[in-house]
This record gives C-alpha cells, structure tokens and sequence, in this order.
C-alpha cells in the first residue's frame, strides 16, 4: 500500500511538473519573439474578417487557381512550417546575426519618395516605435522592400515559401519589420503572398477597378480613423487580421493597405 501511494505522488509530482514546463514553453512559443516589449502599445481592435480564410487540408492548387488566383484574395493556414524560420527572426537572434549591417528604410506613403540608410541596430533600437496618429506618411520610416537579398541570404534560406504559385511567374522575397500602428496606404501591383511571423497585420483590400479615396501622404492609421468608419455601402472593401502562421493571397493589381497592430515581423513573396 506505502509503494502505491509513493508511486502515486511520484507520478503527480511529475505531471505537475511536466504541466510547468509545457506551459513555459507554451508562453515561450507565444512571447512575441521579444519584439512586443510595451504590451500596452499594441491595437486591440482586429476588425471583422471578410476574406475567405482556409485550411491547407482542404484547398487544392486547382481549386486555388480555380476560385483565387486571378479573382480574389484568400488566408491560408497551415500552408508550409517556417517554425525554423520564425526561431531566426527572434529581436534576439536578428541584432545578433545584422545587427551591425545597412538596412534602407522608406517613407510609408503611397510613392515612397525617399530613402534612408541606418544600422539595423539603430533601426530595431531607435526608430521602431508606435505610429503617431498626426504623422504623415512622409514623416514614416519603414522597413520593408529594399533588403540586400545577398546580405539577407542566409535567413532568407531557411522561409519555406507558399507552394501555391502562378504559371509563368518568378518569386521575390521582401522581409519588413514595422511598429504598432504603421504600416504602408494604399497601393498596387503584382501577385503575391504575405505571411506574418510576430505580431498581427491587418489588411484592406479593394479590387482593381475600385479605387479607393485616400491621400497619398496620410497613413494607414489616420485613414482608419478619419475615414473607414464613414464609408458608404458601396465602398465596401475587403478585410482580415492576419495572425503569426498565416498567409494572405492577393490577386494582380489589388489595392491594398496594411497597419500593423503590434510590432510585427512580415515577409511577402511577390510573384512577378
């Protein structure tokens, strides 16, 4: 009887203690990658999702051709692991790695007129902070679309891209870094997919022959604020809160702007 009850508290202390550490990993898993330091600093309100939003499991390429490809925009999950990726875009591991190398940081507003060149370090440390709502996007800096993809090669190995591609088309990388609240106003181009690896994004589309009434220079945020929650009924637009894991699909030519609602690390692969 004393052998069943030690071997009892044995097996009670070691689920106790397995639960502690499947927790810490968890809370591990989930810290932000140490790029959320102000946990206040972040945007509550994810706003309603209206894009089709799919498992993997259950879209086929011919289905996505099909339904997607060439019509509208659609969330993958579970679409590829970039688990290796994620680890190697922690604050940590990214100032040790490039820390000390040149990154080009662009104004956030519609054209991107102008560009400047910082450390990294200075960048991560610095300038990577919440949008202030009086600020015009020409007054933004933002890091995203003009990495040296041969300085950047060694990360950019390691990102398993969405399988899903077009016929006749090539991919390119672009890998972004921005702060609460930023993000970049509306604007077009190619296909392409954009996958978050920290933080939440949040996206407003409209297709090609509906364009949207913006000014060029006002961000994202001021947009939000002033004018989405007034737009009439037929401008209605397209829009989701993309999460870590998650993979967004947007045809040729859609517009589209982006405002990041906690410090978030980002990748997108163009298909040109």
């Amino acid at each position: 009887m004393e052998t069943f009850t030690h071997l009892t508290q044995t097996c009670s202390r070691l689920l106790l203690i397995c639960g502690v550490i499947a927790l810490k990993a968890e809370q591990a898993a989930d810290d932000g990658g140490g790029w959320s330091v102000d946990p206040h600093s972040g945007f509550r309100d994810e706003g309603p999702c209206t894009i089709d939003v799919l498992e993997r499991s259950s879209l086929s390429y011919h289905v996505f051709i099909e339904r997607y490809a060439y019509s509208r925009p659609v969330i993958l999950r579970g679409l590829t692991d970039n688990t290796k990726f994620r680890s190697l875009c922690s604050r940590s591991s990214l100032l040790e790695a490039y820390g000390d190398r040149t990154v080009r940081l662009s104004t956030a507003n519609t054209y991107s007129y102008r560009k400047v060149d910082v450390l990294f370090r200075e960048f991560v440390d610095k300038l990577l902070r919440p949008q202030s709502l009086d600020a015009l996007g020409s007054d933004t800096l933002y890091f995203f679309g003009d990495n040296n993809f041969t300085e950047w090669q060694n990360l950019f190995e390691f990102y398993e891209s969405p399988p899903f591609t077009l016929p006749h088309t090539s991919e390119a990388l672009s890998f972004g870094i921005a702060g609460p609240g930023t993000g970049v106003p509306f604007h077009w181009h190619g296909p392409g997919y954009s996958e978050v690896i920290y933080g939440r994004k949040r996206w407003f589309l409209y297709p090609p022959d509906q364009e949207p009434h913006f000014h060029p220079n006002s961000t994202t945020l001021s947009w939000l604020m002033e004018t989405y929650a007034h737009l009439p009924q037929e401008e209605a637009l397209l829009e989701c809160t993309l999460r870590p894991g998650e993979v967004l699909y947007f045809p040729d030519r859609w517009w589209h702007a982006t405002l990041n609602l906690d410090t978030s690390v980002f990748i997108s692969t163009f298909l040109g």
